[in-house]
């Protein structure tokens, strides 16, 4: 039995049906992902489940007992106190006494005398409630979720704040668990954490998310709400890519044939009188009821039509940084960082949140003064900058005010354009560019802040955080447009699959305000990091089977990352060629897996298969090669 089902449930609030008799039911133990645009009804259909809202007509079952909890994108700016006291809050009425023996329980431990009197008073009521198991129960979560109950909600990261969250709700054993947009505003290793633990979590699980590896690591069906329909996918994001093209097709073909009828009929209502005197009343009717679907159905929104606006070519040489030092009051964030930035290069920012990325960009662009060493500047440097804060956007203006400043018109790319079309391009009708920024949900402020810095031209593009609130279709076309963007970028986000889809080298926080830097996206950080560790590992056990005891000498030692030598005449002409190597043989893998992805091939050429299927696995070794040749002359 399901634990929630809906029947042919309908929901709007004045506009188009968010929910157009929508059937959907969910399961004990999966975990589903809601995709959608924004604006689509995503987080209506949340409050739905969780009883906030009530549906206009249909009927929505719900297991008996149902407990449904949820965490939301944000955790709330006024909430304080110690982090048992907020997990403990989750348990309802029981909370107040729990909260209170655990502060009685924690200053007695410390000596205070009357505390300890006040903690046997209280035991009575605590047996009265049966709130002994409860608290087993927070603190059995707390050693879960890795957290201390006597520490503040204020001292903590905004990874483990969510996390204290995420306690709050678990702790009341919900039957159904509710995520909207987990990821959002966590680095790299809290998302890790978040993946691994609900992988592993028995519980259902259904959230809303855009972060491509996220949904693939853990859905086990995705769910579409696409103009007021619900429809149910399969699998994870990659199984969803590939039948969600298909099922658009079927209907593009379905809308062709329903047209090509109504023209039909139109033009037979449309005959002389001859064929009016004749005509057939129940035919009449029936293309009535034609006209009727075709004014009904909603077309499918288009994607956001974002085109980058480039400046003059920069020099060759855009950022020159030596030996620099980076410091936050008496922390240092960044220490004898150097690195050299040409025209061309897309550079993604990695490391946890508060470690620095920020603070090393205003460096760069010459905001705040560096603590020690140099940063010089290219020539013709013409810099366009997306901040997450989005600082940038006047929330009492419209958007069209905060584009186009007045005017009725912007220079894009040479031509003269409206600012009202201009906007369009970015899913804005001219209703909504009319609406002030503060109304706007979190994708829509995104996109305003994008279609602002798209209408200036620039040459280094720097961008922090730009995925946050942005659904797919969006993401994937902004991926587009900076994989083909001419000049340099400097990106600091968390999506995993953006940083690997669109930078060619990563700048790694390391720890200990080390930074280094490494070839390629995060896939590529994370391989290089791993084939660095094990051979360190493999250097220590070698050592330490040597018999013989020697001094060490300064040659052994391993070299510091960041001193480079000047490459020979040879391997400059060696590294001039890898790219032209790794393509042709990404080129033939990709042509053998095509072949052996087709069924028919293993039937009709058994022995080519075979054949196939051993090159294929020498290409990947070659590649491994090639990859760890060109991050070894690279560095």
């Amino acid at each position: 039995m399901s634990l929630l089902s809906f029947r042919a449930v309908s929901l709007s609030f004045g506009g188009p049906l968010l929910l157009k008799a929508a059937d959907f039911s969910l399961d004990q133990g999966e975990r589903v992902c809601i995709l959608g645009r924004n604006g689509e009804g995503k987080s209506s259909l949340f409050k739905l489940l969780t009883g906030e809202n009530q549906p206009d007509s249909g009927e929505i079952t719900r297991q008996q007992g149902l407990v449904v909890a949820s965490l939301s994108q944000e955790v709330p700016s006024d909430l304080t106190g110690d982090v048992f006291d907020i997990v403990a809050a989750g348990l309802g009425e029981a909370a107040t006494l729990l909260q209170r023996y655990h502060h009685l329980s924690h200053a007695c431990e410390l000596g205070d005398n009357q505390a300890c009197m006040e903690l046997a008073n209280l035991q009575s009521d605590m047996d009265s409630q049966d709130c002994w198991s409860l608290q087993h129960k927070v603190e059995q979560i707390l050693n879960r979720m890795e957290l201390d109950g006597n520490a503040s909600l204020e001292s903590l990261s905004g990874g483990r704040k969510r996390r204290v969250m995420l306690a709050r709700a678990l702790v009341q054993e919900p039957n159904i668990l509710l995520l909207d947009e987990p990821t959002n505003h966590l680095d790299v290793s809290s998302i890790q954490w978040l993946e691994n633990f609900l992988a592993s979590y028995t519980g259902t699980v259904l959230f809303i998310s855009h972060d491509r590896a996220f949904i693939e690591r853990i859905a086990t069906r995705i769910v579409e709400l696409d103009r007021g329909i619900l429809r149910s996918f399969n699998g994870g994001y990659q199984q969803y890519l590939v039948e969600k093209p298909q099922l658009l097709e079927a209907e593009a073909k379905q809308n062709a044939v329903f047209d090509k009828k109504l023209a039909e009929e139109e033009v037979w209502i449309r005959q002389g009188i001859k064929a009016r005197r004749t005509r057939n009343e129940g035919r009449v009717r029936a293309l009535i009821e034609l006209r009727r679907e075709r004014v009904a159905r909603r077309e499918r929104v288009g994607n956001a039509q974002i085109q980058i606006q480039e400046a003059e070519k920069s020099g060759k040489l855009v950022f020159d940084i030596k030996n620099l030092t980076v410091k936050a009051g008496d922390k240092t964030l960044v220490k004898d960082f150097t690195a050299m930035v040409m025209r061309g290069d897309k550079i993604g920012l990695l490391g946890e949140n508060g470690v620095g990325k920020t603070s090393l960009i205003r460096v760069l662009l010459g905001e705040n003064p560096p603590s020690a060493g140099t940063v010089h500047l290219g020539t013709k440097i013409e810099v366009a900058y997306f901040d997450q804060l989005r600082n940038q956007l006047d929330e009492e203006k419209t958007v069209l005010d905060n584009i186009a400043h007045g005017s009725e018109f912007l220079e894009i790319n040479g031509e003269r354009k409206h600012a009202l079309s201009y906007l369009q391009d970015f899913l804005f009708s001219a209703q909504r560019a009319r609406t002030p920024v503060k109304a706007l949900s979190g994708g829509e402020r995104n996109r305003v802040l994008l279609a602002r810095l798209f209408s200036r031209p620039s040459n280094v593009l720097v961008m922090d955080e730009p995925t946050n609130d942005l659904d797919i279709e969006t993401l994937e076309l902004l991926e587009e447009r900076l994989a083909a963007y001419q000049g340099t970028l400097l990106l600091i986000s968390h999506d995993r699959a953006f940083l690997d889809n669109v930078v060619t080298d990563t700048w790694a926080f390391m720890g200990d305000a080390v930074v280094e830097e490494f070839v390629g996206g995060y896939q590529d950080w994370l391989r290089q990091t791993e084939n660095r560790r094990v051979k360190t590992n493999n250097k220590t056990t070698n050592t330490m089977e040597k018999t013989e005891s020697a001094k060490p000498v300064l040659q052994n030692k391993e070299k510091p990352t960041n001193i480079k030598r000047k490459l020979s005449y040879n391997e400059q002409r060696e590294l001039e060629a890898l790219p032209s190597k790794i393509a042709a043989l990404e080129q033939e893998q990709q042509l053998l897996q095509d072949k052996l992805n087709d069924s028919n091939f293993y039937v009709n050429s058994a022995q080519e298969a075979v054949l196939a299927s051993q090159r294929l696995a020498t290409i990947d070794e070659e590649l491994l090669t090639l990859l760890e040749r060109w991050t070894e002359l690279e560095s």
